[in-house]
């Protein structure tokens, strides 16, 4: 009761390093990878119990199982066609975060992966309106904390005030210990960055080019590398890698038209109207931090598209930190890092999801410390991907 299938000519173009001898190499390897396979799995008698051996004994053979034939622009065409057959949203807001949510580059991650993501770090040029300048030492005690701990730092937007400041170098030396700080996460490949408004230059490659890769150190004397060859994302996804599910990652600006469509009038206003305003205490009211109304319409807009396309979205933009309940829409925020007394984010760490929050304390004996609390959680991330999947069959 066997039928067999011979592929003795193919139907299409070969590579040119094809050849008898390399067809012999790779069949060799091929008998190696299937009798390893059997030494592992012949022992159990279901799929179930082979997979499980797998990730016991092999785990880094499981991605390769899951992803056979799945090459990132296969699911990037996929995207786009299922964008065509879709109903378009009338909303052009709704359309701008599904259109960066297709485009978005995936980083793979299972439940021994750490992540800490923090958003609106707004790092100025040192002066009186460098908002962030209150804050440094508290992100600097974080960011060595989550270094030693062996996470990943995930900047979700405006990490960079780009709008006040028309000189990037002058940020990167005002504040050159903590980008040395963030390089050593670079050269171990654990650091990401997403461009929000603020710093919507990071969008051109010969921005970062000419700033992130490397920079002119003032007190050396010459040029130092930085972030070399690194990529600046509009949107990231974290996919699973065992159950495939994702977690969407974007600033949020898009569902606000000012900040998105018209940021570059924006940034005049700011640079050359409220900012000089700013010193006399008059508010920004086109700022969506300062603005309360502007907060709600956009998680308004965020969750509405999360109740729609039945993602898990975590972005910054509102400097609200928001962590809902299981069972409510998954639209988490991570906060800000310029707020008076503290900064917020957001870790990832062991198949759970956890809002932070790190300020100064004054300890027993009078000093003063560091100390990172829970704000919520650690809540298990299956817990929204449930609702995710159940909420996604109709």
């Amino acid at each position: 009761n066997t039928i067999r299938f011979t592929f003795d000519q193919p139907r299409t173009p070969q590579p040119i390093a094809r050849t008898p001898a390399t067809d012999w190499v790779t069949q060799r390897k091929n008998e190696l990878l299937c009798k390893k396979y059997r030494e592992i799995t012949d022992s159990y008698d279901n799929l179930t119990d082979k997979i499980n051996a797998i990730i016991e004994y092999e785990p880094g053979a499981l991605k390769e199982l899951f992803n056979i034939g799945k090459g990132k622009p296969s699911f990037r065409e996929y995207r786009k066609i299922r964008r065509h057959t879709k109903k378009p949203y009338k909303r052009p807001y709704m359309r701008r975060v599904s259109r960066v949510y297709e485009s978005a580059t995936e980083i793979p991650f299972d439940n021994s992966s750490r992540f800490f993501l923090m958003s609106d770090v707004h790092r100025g040029d040192g002066s009186w309106a460098d908002d962030f300048s209150r804050n440094r030492n508290l992100f600097i005690a974080a960011l060595n904390y989550y270094y030693r701990q062996n996470y990943t730092y995930i900047e979700i937007g405006d990490g960079d005030e780009l709008w006040e400041n028309k000189k990037y170098s002058e940020i990167i030396n005002i504040h050159r210990d903590i980008f040395q700080l963030l390089a050593m996460f670079h050269k171990e490949n654990r650091l990401y960055l997403i461009f929000g408004n603020h710093d919507m230059e990071k969008k051109q490659r010969n921005c970062i080019r000419s700033n992130l890769y490397e920079y002119f150190d003032e007190r050396e004397n010459k040029l130092v590398p930085l972030f070399e060859n690194i990529n600046c994302y509009e949107g990231l996804i974290l996919k699973h890698r065992v159950t495939g599910d994702e977690i969407f990652l974007t600033h949020g600006h898009q569902v606000d038209f000012l900040n998105y469509t018209a940021w570059k009038a924006a940034r005049f206003l700011v640079r050359y109207l409220w900012r000089p305003l700013n010193v006399f205490g008059i508010k920004d009211p086109t700022s969506t931090a300062k603005n309360y109304s502007k907060k709600e319409r956009v998680e308004k807009r965020l969750t509405k598209w999360v109740k729609a396309e039945k993602h898990m979205l975590i972005s910054g933009h509102t400097h609200r930190p928001m962590m809902p309940k299981p069972g409510e829409p998954p639209y988490f925020n991570g906060g800000s890092c310029v707020y008076p007394q503290d900064i917020t984010g957001i870790e990832i760490a062991d198949g759970s999801i956890t809002l932070v929050r790190w300020n100064t304390t004054t300890t027993v004996s009078g000093l003063l410390a560091v100390q990172r609390q829970v704000m919520v959680g650690p809540i298990p991330l299956r817990a929204y991907w449930e609702l995710t999947r159940t909420k996604g069959r109709t």
